[in-house]
């Protein structure tokens, strides 16, 4: 890429300026009909942005179900909050662990087929879940671990699809579309996970809705999605672009600094959205109990205001976070190429305040809660699209499944994998007695943890910024020789070294 190329990221948010942008950077834009340089359609691109936004939307919408009939999962089993947040922490190891496994295929073979067999595989399993008898809380966990295995298939490999079907603003454009879904599609879950249970009176019909749209999406990858030519939209074919050994991507990726800081970042977003994501129904239901405005809920079915409300607030804030922070990032890189790791650090420390006094004002007035946590959750989600954006422009495209597998692990580990179990087992170490007293109270202070995180994640995207023009720069400007070893005689022999190391 040149360097002209980077001022077309300044254009308005889904605008029509992006038709300039690549007379710009001198690539016309292919009219529809015609092939683009990835080997795919323009409409044909279109319409695979909106079959993996809608995969996407299911696979958080299956995630978070859980969390919407969590208070009735905990009175069927009968379990303490350590093993409650025990569901969401086996589903993301297991999706942790194998997400460098998919990542790696990502980047060799065909990742349509690759997004299929999983999707199958998850929808399968997550269908299996719902028969889940009563004395046998193992198996919920045993298959909630298993769907981990389906949504790794398709995480990693996704946003590099859409990567290689645009470039510059309209690739922004993309995946701003693409991660509207991770807000939209969690919100629905607690809705539909909720609203299930409430219509049929039992929490197993909840798990029992996905399933069905995961065939759909299935048979959608197969029929619409065509495999797009790694980095031919960048001119810069794959031929150009050759592979390299895992080892040696491992080793770029680790001296990549903007994709490690920026991973450290996300891993806070991570830690905060999934300790809040499982826990928050929960917390403002004790709330509410506490305060007075509801009776204790000693039944199977609970009610479901509260999943309902979260969920609805989910949905708008995400919207509004991915919006307002994709268009105040492009409105800053008039007059900083930092403006992506910036907003993302602002994001971050901005909704740390917020989700303190939502924590904190819990008892006193649910209206303020409410209002503290919409603006919370709107300043945490201004993230999600320029993150992955991040990514995208400082690694060669070879490389890009294995760097999103590894933020995936990354963020996973030191984030979300533990932050519901950690919670749980907090609240569990703090409750004194088994009081309603006591269970709000010890919940509420083990989720002041959050914003302290949030705090710290904002911390690790501002010492982003001090990279990120280095490291976007070394990506476009990436030479593949620089991986090839030479020959250069020592002693009489041939020695195979690095080119680096004879550089003057």
């Amino acid at each position: 890429m040149s360097t002209v190329e980077r001022t077309s990221d300044t254009a308005p948010f889904f605008s029509d300026d992006s038709e300039s942008e690549a007379q710009d950077d001198g690539r016309a834009e292919p009219r529809d009909g015609e092939e683009s340089p990835s080997g795919v359609s323009p409409r044909r691109a279109l319409l695979t942005v909106f079959i993996l936004c809608y995969i996407n939307l299911l696979n958080y919408m299956d995630r978070f179900t859980v969390a919407g009939v969590l208070s009735e999962i905990e009175h069927y089993f009968e379990i303490n909050d350590s093993k409650s947040g025990l569901l969401q922490t086996v589903f993301i190891c297991s999706y942790m662990f194998l997400a460098p496994v998919f990542g790696y295929l990502g980047d060799r073979y065909n990742r349509r087929y690759i997004m299929s067999v999983g999707i199958l595989f998850w929808s399968l399993v997550t269908l299996l879940s719902s028969f889940t008898p009563k004395q046998h809380f193992w198996a919920l966990l045993l298959t909630r671990g298993l769907v981990g295995v389906g949504e790794a298939s398709y995480s990693t490999i996704a946003p590099t699809i859409i990567a290689d079907l645009y470039v510059q603003g309209k690739r922004t454009n993309m995946l701003s579309i693409f991660y509207f879904a991770i807000p939209v599609g969690s919100g629905l879950g607690y809705i539909v996970g909720s609203q299930v249970n409430s219509a049929v009176g039992d929490w197993h019909w909840a798990l029992r809705v996905t399933p069905g749209l995961g065939l759909v999406a299935v048979v959608l990858l197969l029929a619409v999605v065509q495999e797009p030519k790694r980095g031919a939209v960048e001119a810069r074919s794959e031929h150009q672009l050759h592979q390299t050994s895992w080892t040696r991507d491992l080793q770029a990726l680790r001296k990549n600094r903007s994709f490690v800081l920026s991973t450290f970042g996300f891993t806070a977003v991570a830690f905060v959205t999934g300790s809040l994501a499982l826990w928050a129904p929960t917390f403002l239901l004790r709330a509410a109990i506490f305060s007075g405005e509801k009776v204790p809920c000693e039944q199977q079915q609970c009610s479901s205001s509260e999943s309902l409300i979260f969920g609805i607030i989910t949905c708008v804030t995400g919207v509004l976070g991915v919006a307002s922070g994709v268009q105040l990032s492009r409105a800053l890189r008039s007059r900083t190429q930092r403006a992506d790791p910036l907003v993302c650090a602002a994001g971050l420390l901005l909704s740390a305040p917020f989700l303190y006094l939502a924590i904190v004002t819990a008892e006193l007035s649910t209206v303020a809660t409410y209002v503290f946590i919409f603006l919370g959750n709107t300043f945490l989600s201004m993230n999600w699209a320029i993150v992955a954006d991040i990514l995208l422009y400082v690694v060669v495209p070879t490389r890009r499944a294995t760097a999103e597998s590894l933020q995936i692990v990354v963020s996973h580990l030191l984030g979300d994998a533990g932050s519901p179990y950690l919670i749980g087992v907090v609240s569990d170490s703090l409750r004194r007695e088994q009081s309603f007293l006591w269970q709000f109270r010890s919940l509420q202070l083990s989720l002041l943890l959050c914003a302290f995180i949030a705090v710290i994640g904002g911390g690790f995207f501002l010492a982003t910024a001090m990279f990120i023009e280095t490291d976007r720069k070394r990506a476009e400007n990436y030479d593949p020789s620089d991986d090839e070893p030479i020959v250069v005689p020592k002693s009489g022999r041939s020695t195979r070294v690095p080119v680096s190391s004879v550089l003057i």
